[in-house]
Parts: C-alpha cells; structure tokens; sequence
C-alpha cells in the first residue's frame, strides 16, 4: 500500500516524513500555486523532502496533446523518475499514449467515473485518480466509484492502480482501502485527523497520572 501526501509545502513535508510511512507526494497546479513559488524550484525541494525512493507527482496545464506532452517531457528532464499526472479527456487519453511509448510514466488524473478510469488505464497510465470527495459533491458516491473502478483494473488492466484522492475525511480514505485501493493520497488536514485522536491523549494523561501516583516520577 502506498500513502502519499498531497501537498507543495516543504516544510509540512520534511515535519511529516518523519512521522508518517509516506511513499511521495503528489501536487497539482492549484496545489502549487498556493505555495506561491516557482513549479521548477517547489518540485526539486520536494523532491529532497521525501528522499531518493520517493516518488513525486507533477501536473501538466496545456488542454492539447501535444502541449501535455512537450510539458511532460519537460517535468520529465527536470525530475528524473517524476510522475506526471495527465487529465483523462480525449487529448489526454493521446497524451498517455504518446508519453508510454516515450517511458514517461504517467498518472491519470481529474477520474469522475470508473469508466474514465479503465479508459485511462488501457491507454498506459500507471496510475489513475479517482476524485471521490469531489464526486460526492456532485450527488454521486465516491466510494462505490473506487469499488468498481478497482473491479475493472484488476480484470482488465492488471499493470495499472488506483490512486485515489480528493478526501475531506479519514473515513472516505479507509474506505478507499477497504475497496482493495493500492495507493492513496491525503490532504495534510486529513492525515492529521487520521492520527490526531483526542481520547489518545486522554489516555496518555491518565496513564501518566496513574504511574505518578503510585511512584512520584514519570522515569521506570
């Protein structure tokens, strides 16, 4: 299973990597425009953040094929081993093709619909994004969404996974997992939530009370 951060800020990266078991991180544009600094400076920090066995995702913004392309292989020779995330519509689905055959691996990304998703997958994308929180937005279910986009890769699109995103609780994310999901990635908001449990520090207090009551000190 593969947890990655979604995020272009450094710093919460460098702090989180220490704690959680992460394998990259993906970005975005609105992602990296929030941080306000150059996508060709944000990608290498990033990049030395999660270390030489991380993998990081960048974006293409062009709507064309040959636009995505000429942009993948840009992210390409800037970040050796990046992940470029491609939009799954028709020019898109060029796009993949075309980068597949170049060796750039590519992930499908903006996935409304398991349809999509497959479609995205036979074209070459490594990985494919559902958006499940924006999904359910749009009066749709997110989750079952992922179910039967994972349904269809592990029938006819083995050498693809679903990556799945857009969560606003940690409970979308579990049940993303739940569906047989090899990889998810989380807003920083979210992966806190998942380890920040109140009544675990309640415990903690409790433990620690206890223990200095019955021995004066904290130390064994």
């Amino acid at each position: 299973m593969e947890l990655y951060l979604d995020t272009a800020n450094v710093a919460e990266v460098e702090r989180l990597a220490r704690v959680f078991p992460i394998a990259g991180v993906t970005t975005n544009p609105s992602i990296v425009a929030a941080c306000r600094e150059s996508v060709w400076d944000v990608l290498p920090r990033l990049q030395t953040a999660i270390g030489p066995d991380g993998v990081l995702f960048a974006q293409t913004m062009r709507r064309d094929a040959e636009g995505m392309i000429a942009q993948a292989k840009r992210l390409s020779n800037a970040v050796p081993d990046i992940v470029v995330k491609i939009p799954v519509t028709a020019q898109g689905l060029v796009a993949i093709k075309a980068l597949k055959k170049e060796g750039i691996t590519t992930l499908g990304t903006a996935v409304y619909s398991a349809a999509q998703g497959l479609l995205a997958a036979l074209a070459g994308a490594k990985y494919v994004a559902p958006y499940v929180n924006r999904v359910d937005a749009q009066g749709g279910d997110g989750i079952r969404m992922v179910q039967e986009l994972q349904c269809l890769l592990e029938r006819h699109a083995q050498g693809s996974k679903v990556l799945a995103a857009s969560f606003k609780t940690p409970r979308q994310a579990l049940d993303c997992l739940l569906a047989g999901c090899e990889a998810i990635t989380l807003p920083l908001d979210v992966a806190q939530q998942m380890l920040n449990t109140p009544a675990v520090e309640s415990a903690m207090e409790t433990f620690e009370q206890d223990w200095e009551n019955a021995f004066g000190k904290l130390n064994f």
